[in-house]
């Protein structure tokens, strides 16, 4: 049996793992873990630059990837605590961004500023039990190749955006855009389509 898996067969091992790598009550991991754990289980491409004041949220039992030449700016949070997050090549993580795994980005994506996409959601079935006792259910989300995602936009659990769509600021993506789509609004609709005929936007 391997080490993981003694561990997590184990309840009271696991939560003392769990309570080494992160303090009780908190998402964020521990001192040591992101100076001589995470850079052994994490790629970081190169040419690529994560802004010092990001917030990393970042554990070594998820998957953290990001490609070469790709930007994380300032006060956006990274998280893959439920969830591997994995960022292409060339792309742009928006100030304030709050990328919640399972995420997946690919390459050549701009996200803008204030920017929410969480493939997590919290179970709330029994009114008498605190929702964070109640578990959590996740779905990927997919943003494809040459997106532009607008500021203040939020992509729901689930949901894939095409490559070489366009989503509005303030659109609220609650269902999968196909490529080469403009979508808005709140839930977002598709408005516009590229056709390869006229190469040209057209409506819907």
């Amino acid at each position: 049996m391997s080490i993981i898996s003694t561990i997590k067969s184990n309840p009271k091992l696991k939560q003392f793992v769990h309570w080494c790598l992160i303090p009780k009550h908190q998402a964020r991991p521990r001192v040591w873990v992101k100076w001589f754990v995470n850079p052994f289980f994490h790629k970081k491409g190169k040419g690529t630059s994560i802004c010092r004041r990001t917030r990393m949220d970042v554990l070594p039992f998820q998957p953290f990837n990001i490609g070469d030449y790709s930007t994380v700016e300032d006060f956006a949070t990274i998280n893959n605590g439920v969830g591997p997050v994995n960022i292409g090549n060339n792309s742009r993580i928006g100030i304030g961004n709050v990328i919640i795994g399972p995420v997946t980005i690919g390459n050549n994506v701009i996200l803008a500023q204030n920017i929410v996409m969480s493939g997590l959601n919290h179970n709330y079935t029994n009114t008498e039990v605190p929702i964070y006792l109640q578990g959590e259910t996740v779905a990927n989300i997919t943003i494809e190749d040459d997106c532009w995602i607008g500021a203040n936009a939020v992509i729901t659990a689930g949901v894939t955006v095409g490559k070489h769509s366009v989503v509005a600021g303030g659109a609220v993506v609650t269902k999968s855009i196909p490529p080469f789509s403009v979508a808005v609004g709140n839930p977002a609709r598709v408005i516009k389509q590229y056709d390869f005929e006229s190469k040209a936007w057209v409506s819907v």
